[in-house]
Formats: C-alpha cells, structure tokens, sequence
C-alpha cells in the first residue's frame, strides 16, 4: 500500500511539472489560437524544400502546440521526432530574435534550413528579413541562440 501512495505522489508531481513545463513553452511560442506556423506543415520544409499548408484534418499537438500537415505520411514523420521539425527561436522571426532579442511575426513562407533546423523569418512591406539574415548570419544566429535562451526560460 505504502509503494502505491509513494507511486502514486510520484506520477501527480510529474503531471503538475509537466503541465507548467507546457504552460511555460505555450507562453513564449508564436501561436495562433495555439496553432504553430500559421497552418503550415513542419514538415514539408525539409521533405519539399517548400513552404506548404497544412490541412486542418491532419493535426497533432505536441507539448501544447498544434501542427497542421498536408499529409499523413508527413505527420508521421514528425511524430518519430518532433524536436527535429519544430521551427527555431518558438517560431518567431529569427532575425529579429538575433538583432534585437524580439519576438516578431513571421511570414510562414519565408525560412531557411540551418544544419538541419528551420528557421522563419519576417517578409512584408519591403522587408524581407532572411536578406539581413543572410548577409550575417553567423553573428546573427549566435546572438540568437542567447537571446532565445533568455526569452523563453
């Protein structure tokens, strides 16, 4: 009886972890209504090389945040391995994440693969971000990497 108490204090406090661990990561990611990469799936930027919409019906939800996918085969994918297609810096604008320690909104359709990651950028009115991006990006994405590590504890 003894070990199924100790048991079962054990499991509550891993699922209160857990859930504030979530909570703490859905705080710091660009969502909409908890959607990540405005719809587009994860996947496809690696398989495709392009930035390609998910279908509403083709859905998970990993550690709170939902993915859409334009096919089954690609949400199978992720599933395998979800840390290797989740989009770097929470989603937000990695060049802004790099230059100002800002979360700033994305253009699903603007990004890069860095060593088998994917980065988004931000692209409106005549700024393309991924151009800046490009032009120092290794400063850039060493500051990043800091910065996101501040931003998101």
């Amino acid at each position: 009886m003894r070990y199924l108490i100790i048991t079962l204090l054990i499991v509550t406090a891993a699922n209160l972890l857990a859930q504030h661990t979530e909570a703490e990561r859905l705080k710091h990611y660009n969502l909409e209504q908890g959607l990540a990469l405005q719809g587009y799936d994860p996947v496809a930027y690696f398989s495709s090389n392009k930035a390609i919409k998910g279908s509403s019906g083709i859905r998970y939800v990993y550690k709170g945040v939902t993915y859409y996918f334009s096919s089954e085969t690609n949400k199978k994918t992720f599933i395998t391995n979800p840390a290797n297609y989740e989009p770097q810096y929470g989603g937000w604008c990695a060049y802004a994440m790099g230059e100002n320690a800002e979360k700033v909104e994305i253009d699903p359709e603007t990004f890069k693969i860095i060593n088998g990651k994917l980065y988004v950028f931000y692209n409106a009115y005549f700024n393309n971000t991924l151009k800046s991006w490009n032009k120092d990006e290794k400063n850039l994405k060493a500051k990043a990497d800091k910065n996101w590590l501040l931003i998101s504890k």
